[in-house]
C-alpha cells in the first residue's frame, strides 16, 4: 500500500481482486460509457491560471457544510452494496470518514443499516434516499435515520428507472446470497433475485416510484426536520426548482454515468447550476474527481465541495478501511499542494479567474473568425483551449495587419487622387 501514490491506482487493484461480476458492477457505466469517460476527461480540458509570489507558507483547507466543520470539501458519496467489495463494507467506510474528518453518505441500498454504521462511533454522516413507491418506507426509513443521529437527506432524483447497463445484464447481476439490503430487513424488500438480465433492474422497477416530481419534495420536508439535498441536477432549470421546493442544497450528479448517457459530465454542467442558484444554496459536484486539482477546479467553477464515489470502492476493495483512508489522504495533500500551486491560502481565495475552460470566450473575439466559422461547412470540432487562444491571437494580429495594410493603400490613393490622377475599379 505504500507504494501508491495516487486514486486511480487501486482501481487495477480491485479488478484483481473483485469478482468480474461485482468489479464490473461498479465500474461500468450506461450504455456506450461515453459520459463514465467524458466525466474525467472533461477535468482535462480545464487548465490553471495560476498567481505568483503570495505568501502561501500557512495553507487552510477547512470548510462548513451546513453548519458542520470538516477537514475539507471531499466528502464520500453514497455507493450501495459495500459489503460486496469489502466484509466490513459501510464500517469501514464510517471509521474512514470519521478519521478523516469529513462526511459519509450512506446508500439507501447499503449492506450496512443507519443503526449499524451509527454504531462505528462520532461521525457526520447524511442518508441517501431514493423514494419508493410504498410512502410509509420512505417515512420510516427518514425516521431512522434521524434517530441514528445522520445529518441530512440526500434525495436521489435521477432514477425513475434504472438505466441501461450492459455490464450488469450480460453478467445478470444479483446481490451475493449472504448479503442483504439492511435498511429494508423486515419489509420484505431486502434482497435483489438474480433474473434474465439485471436483478437490480428488476428491483427498482417493482419498487421506485416513477411518479415522483417537485411536489414530493415539499412532501419530505413535512415528515423530517433534515436539510434535504437533491441529487441529480444537471440543468440551470432544475437548480432553479430545487431552490424553490426548499432544497438545503444541490448535488450536480449524473449518478456515476450509470443512468442517461450522452449528458455532460458533472464538471461541464457545474456552472449553469450554480449560476442559477444564486448563491442562495450550496451546490456540490460529485462525478470524475480523481485528483486535488479536480477538487480545485470544482471549486473556482463555483462547487462549495465535491463527493467521491468510486475510489472509495476501489480502494475499500483493495485495502479495506486503509486504503479509504489513504484515499482521503491523498486527495487533501493533493488539493492543499495545488492551492499552494495556485496562490491560494484559504478556499475563499479561490476564484473563477484561477482557471481557464473551453467555454471561455477570449477577451477579443475577431469579427473575421465569426465569418470564417460560418463558411464552414464541415463540422468544426473543439480544440483544446490553448490551441484555440493560439488561434484566436493569431487571427487577431493578422486583423491588426491587414487594417495597417489598409490604411496605408488608403493613404497612397488619397495622395494620387490629389494629383489629378484616376481611381481605377
Amino acid at each position: 500500500m505504500d507504494q501508491i501514490t495516487n486514486v486511480m491506482e487501486y482501481q487495477a487493484i480491485a479488478k484483481e481482486k473483485l469478482p468480474k461480476m461485482v468489479y464490473d458492477y461498479y465500474a461500468s457505466g450506461a450504455e456506450d460509457q461515453w459520459t463514465l469517460q467524458e466525466n474525467r476527461n472533461a477535468f482535462s480540458k480545464i487548465l490553471f491560471r495560476p498567481r505568483i509570489l503570495i505568501d502561501v507558507s500557512k495553507i487552510d483547507i477547512t470548510t462548513t457544510f451546513l453548519g458542520f466543520n470538516i477537514s475539507m470539501p471531499v466528502m464520500i458519496a453514497p455507493t450501495a452494496m459495500q459489503k460486496m467489495a469489502h466484509p466490513e463494507g459501510e464500517y469501514a467506510t464510517a471509521r474512514a470518514a470519521s478519521a478523516a474528518d469529513t462526511i459519509m453518505t450512506l446508500s439507501s441500498w447499503a449492506t450496512s443499516s443507519v443503526e449499524e454504521v451509527a454504531s462505528t462511533g462520532p461521525g457526520i454522516r447524511f442518508f441517501q434516499l431514493y423514494v419508493h413507491k410504498d410512502r410509509n418506507v420512505v417515512a420510516q426509513l427518514v425516521r431512522r435515520a434521524e434517530r441514528a443521529g445522520f445529518k441530512a437527506i440526500a434525495l436521489t432524483v435521477d432514477t425513475p428507472r434504472l438505466g441501461r447497463r450492459e455490464a450488469d445484464i450480460k453478467n445478470r447481476f444479483t446481490m451475493p446470497p449472504h448479503l442483504t439490503l439492511k435498511n429494508f430487513e423486515g419489509l420484505d424488500l431486502g434482497k435483489i433475485d438474480k433474473t434474465d438480465d439485471s436483478g437490480l433492474a428488476s428491483y427498482v422497477s417493482s419498487q421506485i416510484d416513477r411518479s415522483l416530481n417537485w411536489k414530493d419534495v415539499e412532501w419530505l420536508q413535512t415528515i423530517t426536520h433534515l436539510p434535504i439535498l437533491v441529487k441529480g441536477v444537471l440543468t440551470a432549470e432544475d437548480a432553479r426548482l430545487s431552490v424553490q421546493a426548499g432544497a438545503a442544497g444541490i448535488i450536480v450528479s449524473n449518478h456515476g454515468a450509470r443512468q442517461l448517457d450522452y449528458v455532460p459530465a458533472t464538471i461541464m454542467a457545474l456552472e449553469e447550476v450554480v449560476k442559477a442558484a444564486q448563491g442562495r444554496v450550496p451546490v456540490f459536484l460529485d462525478g470524475g474527481v480523481r485528483r486535488g486539482t479536480d477538487v480545485f477546479k470544482a471549486l473556482a467553477l463555483g462547487a462549495s465541495g465535491v463527493f467521491i464515489g468510486r475510489p472509495v470502492l476501489f480502494a475499500l476493495a483493495a485495502h479495506g478501511e486503509a486504503g479509504v483512508r489513504k484515499v482521503l489522504q491523498m486527495l487533501h495533500d493533493e488539493f492543499e499542494l495545488t492551492m499552494a500551486l495556485s496562490g491560494c491560502r484559504s478556499l475563499k481565495d479561490i476564484t473563477r479567474d484561477h482557471i481557464v475552460t473551453p467555454w471561455d470566450a477570449p477577451r477579443v473575439v475577431p469579427k473575421l473568425f465569426g465569418k470564417l466559422r460560418r463558411r464552414r461547412t464541415k463540422p468544426v470540432h473543439p480544440p483544446m483551449v490553448g490551441d484555440l487562444i493560439v488561434a484566436l491571437q493569431r487571427l487577431d494580429n493578422a486583423k491588426t495587419k491587414i487594417h495597417e495594410i489598409t490604411q496605408v493603400e488608403r493613404g497612397g490613393k488619397q495622395r494620387r487622387l490629389g494629383r489629378g490622377e484616376e481611381e481605377e475599379d
